[in-house]
């Protein structure tokens, strides 16, 4: 089409509805998962982000795709985390306020994390314990370079003893114990290696 002057209008911007669509349907989805767990009504997520249930299923076409896209939603933020710290705290701090962030995130997610077990990565589109485990590893690696972390310690362990430390509290009534067990791994972390005699 052309205006009378004969040039051709400049094409409109893509409405962005759609993205926003979606980012209020993961952060909504995220509020409705916390309160009733992985097995809420996707319905309610859809009223409660003022969408149609079409709207919802043109985006997420099933339960483990929304699953999948909070998850992978989470992860890339502590990822990001790690990459602030780095940039701005010391080695050491830096892998101790991620380690407690990536408890703090264990918790939260155990039941989203387990409602797509069943998935293969391939499945899911990322390898989110390969995402973890990279980002505690990069971390550990400049603390043991630049800090006091020993040098025998490796990212796998940290990371499966956070995880340990997640499930073993669920069901704790004592809200601080998580952060003491935390801070024993700590302790050892940037201790002095054991030796066999």
């Amino acid at each position: 089409m052309t205006t009378t002057h004969g040039h051709v209008p400049a094409r409109r911007p893509r409405r962005s509805d759609a993205r926003l669509n979606r980012e209020r349907l993961i952060a909504t989805a995220q509020e409705v998962f916390a309160e009733a767990g992985p097995e809420a009504s996707l319905n309610e997520v859809a009223r409660r982000a003022g969408v149609g249930p079409g709207t919802l299923y043109r985006h997420f076409p099933n339960r483990s795709a929304l699953l999948t896209a909070i998850l992978r939603d989470r992860i890339e933020t502590l990822c990001e985390l790690a990459e602030t710290l780095s940039s701005s705290e010391s080695a050491d701090d830096a892998l101790t306020q991620w380690l407690r962030a990536f408890l703090a995130h264990a918790r939260v997610n155990q039941g989203l994390g387990g409602a797509l077990m069943v998935e293969e990565p391939v499945a899911l589109g990322f390898d989110c314990h390969r995402l973890i485990l990279n980002t505690a590893a990069e971390l550990l690696a400049r603390a043991q370079r630049q800090g006091t972390a020993r040098a025998d310690l490796t990212a796998d362990d940290l990371v499966q003893l956070v995880v340990g430390i997640a499930l073993s509290t669920a069901r704790s009534h004592d809200a601080e114990q998580p952060d003491r067990l935390l801070t024993l791994v700590l302790d050892a972390a940037y201790g002095t290696p054991l030796r066999n005699e």
